[in-house]
């Protein structure tokens, strides 16, 4: 039988000792009786994605672990994202990994970079609000907008002259300004898509101030979904696929947008899982019975799943929450190995 390589990847899964548990990790504290099984049979260690002391994003770490250099790949998040949403990136394209917030108009301060929690049924409704809108500067460029997951989705800009050396609009944390979009190179393709940007930016306060959900939702007394935080513009990149450099056919579970476009510009295979969201609702064991399913086809020979539930838990700083998700990951996917491919098979 080919030897074949499978990845589970369970994304945010370190922590520092907190006091809620004793001064322990989550880790720590949460039953993993299977994985520790599975532990039991292997190598255990220590991985720095990158280099030692650099605290990488979830994009540049995969696309290191997944064997590129993001020093020779790496132009930013927004291609990534957007593919994952479903959108087509070309040459001279540019996207943005983008997020629904709640913006006070009076003062510009960006009061949550989250509009709401529970924001999933919105988002399809205002993305289709936004998406083709039209900027009176620029009449030969199309804006597309795909809802992606949560409160984010994926903005992509098409015409003549773009360039991805620009700064977002993001401030990256609550009660901050608004930022204005600045060129950072000293071209005029540069200082063009950064006015773009700014006016697409307003374009979209506008339309979502104007928006009936929101109007009933300031009536109701809870905080409107009135701007788009525009971060991590990035055009396509070309790298040559897992399969040209290895000779492994590939595939990925991923319903994170992001790790979704990573793989999906390796050349991976996306699968898609009924009831696997990359949320806290995600269907754990569906996950790993499709990785099980597919790795054991004669089509692939290499599998990635991304498991998103425990990073979503430390983002939201709920201890109980990342404990329980610890638990929920470590039981259903390394049982649904150990089930499928024997402790023999794995020591090959």
């Amino acid at each position: 039988m080919k030897r074949k390589l499978l990845i589970f990847l369970i994304d945010g899964i370190g922590d520092v000792a907190v006091p809620e548990l004793g001064f322990k990790t989550p880790l720590q504290v949460a039953r993993t009786p299977w994985m520790d099984k599975l532990a039991e049979y292997g190598w255990n260690g220590l991985l720095d994605p990158v280099e030692p002391g650099l605290a990488c994003g979830s994009d540049v770490a995969h696309m290191s672990i997944l064997g590129y250099d993001p020093r020779k790949y790496y132009r930013g998040r927004g291609a990534f994202e957007s593919m994952g949403a479903g959108l087509e990136m070309k040459p001279g394209d540019i996207a943005f990994k983008s997020n629904f917030a709640y913006l006070e108009k009076e003062t510009g301060i960006v009061k949550l970079r989250k509009a709401d929690p529970h924001f999933g049924n919105m988002g399809p409704i205002f993305c289709e609000a936004v998406n083709d809108v039209k900027l009176p500067s620029f009449p030969h460029h199309q804006v597309t907008v795909q809802y992606a997951i949560e409160h984010r989705c994926g903005v992509r800009v098409r015409g003549p002259g773009l360039t991805d050396t620009i700064t977002g609009t993001d401030p990256l944390k609550d009660n901050k300004l608004l930022i204005h979009c600045e060129p950072t190179a000293n071209n005029e393709e540069s200082r063009m898509t950064s006015k773009l940007v700014n006016e697409l930016s307003g374009a979209f306060i506008n339309i979502l101030s104007e928006h009936p959900i929101n109007k009933e939702r300031i009536k109701q007394g809870k905080n409107p979904a009135n701007c788009i935080l525009l971060r991590g513009c990035s055009s396509c990149i070309e790298v040559p696929s897992i399969e040209a450099i290895h000779g492994l056919k590939s595939f990925l579970i991923a319903p994170t947008c992001i790790i979704a476009g990573i793989g999906m510009t390796l050349g991976m295979d996306l699968i898609k899982v009924p009831g696997a969201t990359g949320d806290y609702s995600t269907d754990f064991n569906a996950k790993g019975q499709a990785c099980i399913q597919h790795i054991t086809s004669d089509k692939y020979d290499f599998g990635f799943c991304h498991l998103k539930a425990v990073d979503d838990a430390g983002h939201d700083k709920d201890v109980q929450k990342k404990v329980s998700s610890l638990f929920k990951h470590m039981t259903h996917t390394p049982l649904n190995l150990i089930r499928f491919i024997t402790l023999k098979e794995l020591m090959k």
